[in-house]
């Protein structure tokens, strides 16, 4: 299994640990390869740019632990920046079966986000070169950024990279599926497989009477929204914030001025998870498409339920009235009026603890998911063999 690691940790970087362990687990021989983001500090600017479209270390790197370990199979999570296309051709030379991860829109839109000046974005996608990425900086605010990623994809496009290098694509929802669609790989040549929570964290008890955000404090997370929700005065349940970002500044200020916020700043795994295990409500506020939303099915494996904005592939994990409540992205207003729903009783409540926990046991546990990943395998295996 092969990543890019990020410059801040998220959640593509929590699904290599998770797929790659939970493999490993099962008994199957998993061979990792890995490099971090931070090593583009070293690299300076020109290695950089040129890696991101063509990395010749990677495709040796790689070369060489495919035939060294006699590999079928080789799972991409994500080659950005440095790990770069090269490697989808090292590993087909090297005879193994190719397939990438699709937890961002990065192939269609050079942010990865669909997500510009606070509002979704989706000028590129289906374009042949992300040229609008170019013209508005999307990558970092930088022209010369997003150049280069524009680059990387074009360049990629051009020479059938994605369409004869990638045997399949693992999108992470329907609603990825259907973006990726529409910016011109075939619908065959993608399959939908959730996130898995791994290991099993154990229910809670939701006995600590406040809702609970976590995640990263950035804008396309839309915590605005939920700052202006808790500021209403509305809102009986105290809210609780948890996580790192530009943000956390505003929050901080939030937090002073109003008693019934807290800012908890980033926390360990262990301890966010006995967070959202006492909270009566986690609140996922994106006003972005979100590839997937690993956080509620955290949530859901702790029989916490769930308050999250109608976008991107949440709208596939939240079932209303029974695991949660959707609600208007970026309306305060409504999102006040879905959590009063679904605390508005303890019997409800607690109902909606036991489907939510119910729902993890069903889809998102590392059994299920392993057996999920072997069998994509093996579709990509038997595809391959009746091309031969």
């Amino acid at each position: 299994m092969v990543h890019n690691y990020y410059q801040q940790p998220g959640g593509e970087d929590q699904s290599f640990l998770a797929e790659s362990g939970l493999l490993s687990a099962f008994g199957h021989d998993v061979t990792r390869y890995a490099v971090h983001s931070s090593e583009v500090q070293k690299l300076g600017i020109a290695r950089t740019a040129a890696y991101t479209i063509w990395n010749p270390y990677s495709f040796r790197n790689i070369t060489k632990i495919i035939k060294d370990n006699h590999i079928e199979v080789v799972h991409f999570q994500n080659t950005f920046p440095l790990i770069s296309p090269a490697a989808y051709y090292a590993a087909q030379s090297a005879g193994a079966i190719v397939i990438q991860a699709l937890r961002n829109y990065r192939m269609t839109c050079v942010n990865g986000l669909l997500y510009r000046n606070g509002s979704v974005c989706e000028l590129c996608v289906g374009r042949f070169a992300p040229t609008a990425g170019i013209v508005h900086h999307c990558y970092r605010g930088s022209m010369a950024g997003s150049a280069v990623v524009a680059g990387m994809v074009s360049a990629h496009k051009l020479i059938g990279t994605y369409r004869r290098r990638v045997d399949l694509f693992v999108a992470t929802s329907e609603f990825v599926k259907q973006k990726y669609v529409e910016a011109g790989i075939g619908d065959t040549q993608i399959v939908v497989k959730p996130n898995v929570v791994a290991p099993d964290p154990g229910v809670g008890e939701g006995r600590g009477e406040y809702a609970l955000y976590v995640g990263r404090l950035t804008d396309e997370k839309g915590l605005r929204t939920l700052l202006k929700a808790w500021d209403s005065g509305q809102l009986r349940l105290p809210l609780k914030i948890v996580g790192d970002g530009p943000l956390g500044p505003e929050i901080e200020r939030a937090a002073g001025r109003n008693a019934g916020i807290q800012y908890l700043g980033p926390r360990s795994l262990a301890e966010t998870y006995e967070l959202m295990g006492d909270a009566s409500v986690l609140v996922v506020p994106s006003e972005w498409h979100e590839p997937f939303g690993r956080v509620v099915i955290e949530a859901f494996a702790k029989g916490t339920p769930v308050v999250a904005a109608r976008m991107g592939g949440l709208t596939e994990l939240v079932t209303p009235g029974r695991t949660g409540e959707l609600f208007n992205a970026g309306d305060s207003t409504d999102l006040i009026k879905k959590i009063e729903t679904l605390t508005a009783s303890p019997g409800h409540s607690s109902k909606l603890r036991e489907n939510c926990r119910q729902a993890y046991l069903n889809l998102y546990t590392p059994e299920r998911n392993q057996e999920l990943l072997m069998s994509i395998y093996e579709y990509a295996l038997q595809r391959q063999k009746k091309k031969l």
